[in-house]
């Protein structure tokens, strides 16, 4: 019986754990609940960044709205697929004062987001974050993340993962009830 040598045991090892690890990763960022809601009186961060047209765009500037913040990628699985429910979202209760601020996480920028919109219109503003690093204040463990912002600006509830759109829409309808 032939053994390898035991530098490709070494590596073989080291691929198998790379292979476990990757597998937990990938399970643990499919759908996931929402976080405890955060202290009703924290206040959401200052966030603001340039538009695809390049214009700047704040969230303090959609006060008075609920807004849910949502950190995105144009490589991100997930996050392609939960856009038409966003979209379709924000466009049925827009009216009623609800709005989502797309957050691009791309290193590539606007010229991803533009290729990428140019196949998926997205009827929601979005701002370029140009990285993976998140704005000063917001912590985004991975993508999709996003927060909902009550009308005066306030966290209400923040998801790390995958958001289930009828919980969404509840957590949604409920802070705009308010």
């Amino acid at each position: 019986m032939v053994h390898p040598a035991p530098s490709t045991v070494k590596k073989m090892r080291l691929a198998a754990l790379l292979c476990v690890f990757f597998v937990l990763y990938l399970i643990a960022s499919r759908r996931s609940a929402p976080t405890n809601p955060p202290n009703r009186k924290e206040q959401a961060p200052v966030l603001s960044g340039q538009t695809l047209d390049g214009k700047t765009l704040s969230l303090s500037g959609l006060a008075g709205n609920v807004v849910l913040v949502d950190f995105w990628a144009t490589w991100c699985d997930p996050c392609r697929e939960e856009i038409p429910d966003l979209v379709k979202l924000r466009d049925r209760l827009k009216a009623k004062g609800f709005e989502i601020l797309g957050v691009s996480m791309d290193e590539e920028g606007a010229r991803a987001v533009k290729i990428f919109t140019a196949r998926q219109p997205i009827s929601y503003p979005l701002i370029l974050n140009d990285g993976e690093r998140p704005p000063a204040g917001w912590v985004v463990p991975g993508l999709p993340t996003a927060y909902l912002i009550g009308r005066r600006g306030e966290l209400l509830k923040k998801w790390f993962g995958e958001k289930d759109m009828r919980d969404l829409e509840k957590d949604v309808t409920a802070a705009l009830a308010k």
